[in-house]
């Protein structure tokens, strides 16, 4: 072969390797599910031929995988719609008071397979890992055939370094500095990141969920572990010095309340809780979806007494972070989002009015709209985070 002709030789590793095109497509494909090479060329701004060597080399790292376009017939020739292989996969794991929950997560932010180990006490984190690792040790074989595995995220309802994934500060588990990332590695022999669970979410939903091109959010999240937040700022989580930022459970919303674990007084988290409501409701569980129908249907008059008082407190903490943040939108996820499907008028009047004009008018609320499937979204993210950034460097470490 000649080297005029050896030059014109397709080499997928090397056309990943020149730049960081494949990264911006891949990235686009996972979070779109799907996308036409027109669409792409659109995006990426790159020329036609370019987009389509791209492709092909992420095609033939089994990345992604084309196919003719789906619905009706179309005028032309189509162009293939890029979509986003499943069988690239990330695990994530959620620990809470109550149950650790590990997942499957396919590439393109699909939930495949989803296990709730509940536990009769507090896990520690030992516990907590042992009981991951022997789920993932379950699923192995299927794993092992069906997936390539890019790695471990978990989510924790806690302060955590991601640097090094340690958990600093899970209040609610009583967890401190347990070197999580460290202890579930060794436990499953999977690469594992670490970043506190409503960061995560609050990614997640900006980028499958309800808040997908809104730039400017708060989410909230409240659980059996307490309220947990984040907080996106120009299209960017805001981390903090050392990834803690986002602690809106704990901004005072009652000069003259309970002490709070955290140390100080009257923090949102003490006035704003799932336990009273599950038990007006009579309720044994925090299912969110549950506790949303069971609020629907009653008229009893101390449950929307508690609802309402709730809602007010509330308000005064989403008036706190509306006038600091100037957000689009407010997300609110877990039994959060079940008390403002009970009062959404109520919710959305009583911050209008607390904050400043201008802002209060701009900021709208939603219900999260992944739904219980948002922390395996959100862990699996910190998975396949690498890969994304770097789809040459990634495949061929592995």
């Amino acid at each position: 072969m000649s080297s005029t002709e050896s030059s014109h030789v397709f080499e997928p590793g090397a056309e990943l390797a020149r730049s960081s095109s494949p990264a911006r497509i891949l990235t686009l494909v996972h979070r779109h599910g799907s996308l036409s090479r027109a669409q792409l060329t659109k995006l990426t701004g790159l020329n036609r031929s370019t987009v389509g060597v791209l492709i092909a080399a992420l095609v033939a790292h089994g990345l992604v995988f084309e196919a003719a376009p789906a619905g009706e017939a179309q005028v032309g020739r189509p162009s293939p719609e890029v979509h986003p292989n499943p069988a690239v996969a990330a695990l994530a794991v959620n620990p809470e008071v109550d149950a650790v929950t590990i997942g499957l997560v396919g590439l393109g932010g699909r939930v495949l397979r989803k296990v709730r180990y509940p536990t009769q006490r507090i896990p520690t984190a030992a516990e907590a890992v042992n009981i991951a690792a022997a789920v993932i040790a379950g699923m192995r074989g299927e794993l092992d055939a069906q997936y390539r595995v890019v790695g471990i995220g978990v989510a924790v309802p806690g302060l955590v370094t991601v640097a090094d994934g340690v958990v600093r500060h899970a209040p609610h588990l009583d967890w401190n500095n347990e070197p999580v990332a460290q202890m579930m590695a060794e436990a499953t022999g999977y690469r594992v990141r670490v970043a506190n669970d409503a960061s995560l979410a609050a990614e997640a939903e900006m980028t499958f969920g309800a808040a997908t091109g809104i730039a400017n959010l708060i989410y909230l999240n409240g659980g059996a572990s307490g309220i947990g937040g984040g907080i996106v700022a120009d299209g960017r989580l805001l981390t903090g010095v050392c990834g803690y930022a986002g602690e809106i459970g704990h901004t005072l919303v009652r000069s003259d309340g309970t002490s709070c674990h955290c140390g100080a007084f009257g923090c949102l988290e003490t006035e704003v809780r799932q336990a009273p409501l599950l038990a007006a409701l009579k309720l044994d569980a925090g299912d969110p979806a549950a506790l949303a129908r069971a609020l629907s249907a009653t008229n009893d008059p101390a449950v929307t007494s508690e609802v309402h008082r709730q809602v007010a407190y509330l308000a005064t903490a989403l008036r706190n972070v509306v006038n600091v943040f100037n957000p689009e939108a407010v997300v609110l996820d877990g039994f959060l989002a079940a008390l403002y499907a009970a009062a959404p008028e109520q919710l959305l009047a009583a911050v209008t009015a607390q904050s400043m004009r201008e802002p209060g008018a701009q900021v709208t609320i939603h219900p999260a709209a992944l739904g219980a499937d948002l922390m395996m979204v959100g862990a699996a993210e910190l998975a396949f985070a690498q890969l994304l950034t770097d789809p040459a460097g990634f495949m061929e470490a592995h």
